[in-house]
């Protein structure tokens, strides 16, 4: 299986730390060495970096690890394949248009006999079931609210539905942004770490790397880190309850839904 890295804040954050840790994990402190990426928000663009190798030995992973690009949203993802060669094609994370906003999706799992109706709004590139799945979720929106953005609090529970959909036919664990959101469904494994004064050191697990953030924040800073495995050995982690689709805004979790039977979860 693939693994998943996300990042959303309050002020443009770079992720240099955190990538440092997810780089490694891409063939060489775990097996995930069939490709990577990684996507930032800057205003309305996108940064996107994508390469079917290994991210441990990649000249350009390591660029991505140096420079310090600043970013509200951010989602990366380092790529076993399951479905899908290994090839640039079926390289997550994948990127479309909708609303005149670019849609970032990163998916970790494996979906079953998921062969949906497209109307050609949204046509895969490659032959992943990630990249069909995120094809049919744009393609519904967009049937469900025509050309024009929905509210928050509607967009959240059109992806809620959706959602149980796709999940029926397997694991689904995914990242989506749009730049303003981040909405992350734990199918199977996720957690999120909310880093906030007073800020303490960070110690990464696959890498011998210790950064105090009290030395690069400020006060007012709020940054979201969610990942399939937490990256930090010295830090309170929140283990996502399997079977729950999360939005955050701003550096923090501010709803979250069941996508299995259970009570909704209010905001943190």
């Amino acid at each position: 299986m693939c693994q998943l890295l996300g990042m959303n804040c309050n002020v443009p954050t770079d992720i240099c730390f955190s990538f440092t840790g997810f780089q490694a994990r891409g063939g060489a402190t775990d097996v995930h060495s069939d490709g990577w990426g990684i996507a930032f928000f800057e205003g309305r663009g996108t940064r996107v970096f994508l390469e079917p190798k290994p991210s441990c030995t990649s000249p350009l992973a390591e660029l991505v690890r140096q420079y310090p690009i600043h970013s509200k949203n951010v989602i990366a993802h380092i790529r076993k394949a399951t479905q899908g060669v290994v090839g640039l094609e079926n390289t997550h994370p994948f990127m479309r248009e909708l609303w005149g906003r670019y849609w970032i999706f990163a998916h970790n799992g494996n979906l079953v006999d998921f062969a949906p109706t497209l109307d050609g709004s949204f046509v895969p590139v490659g032959v992943t079931d990630s990249e069909r799945a995120f094809c049919w979720l744009l393609d519904q929106l967009r049937r469900r609210f025509g050309g024009t953005a929905p509210a928050a609090d509607a967009l959240f529970a059109a992806i809620h539905a959706l959602t149980l959909e796709i999940a029926g036919h397997g694991e689904f664990n995914f990242l989506l942004s749009n730049g303003d959101w981040l909405f992350a469904h734990a199918s199977t494994r996720l957690a999120y770490i909310v880093r906030q004064a007073p800020f303490a050191q960070a110690h990464l697990k696959d890498q011998d790397v210790t950064v105090d953030f009290n030395a690069v924040t400020r006060p007012d800073d709020r940054v979201a880190v969610i990942a399939t495995q937490p990256l930090t050995d010295n830090e309170a982690w929140t283990v996502m309850p399997a079977g729950t689709l999360w939005w955050f805004a701003e550096g923090m979790p501010v709803r979250t839904l069941a996508t299995r039977p259970g009570p909704e979860k209010k905001a943190i």
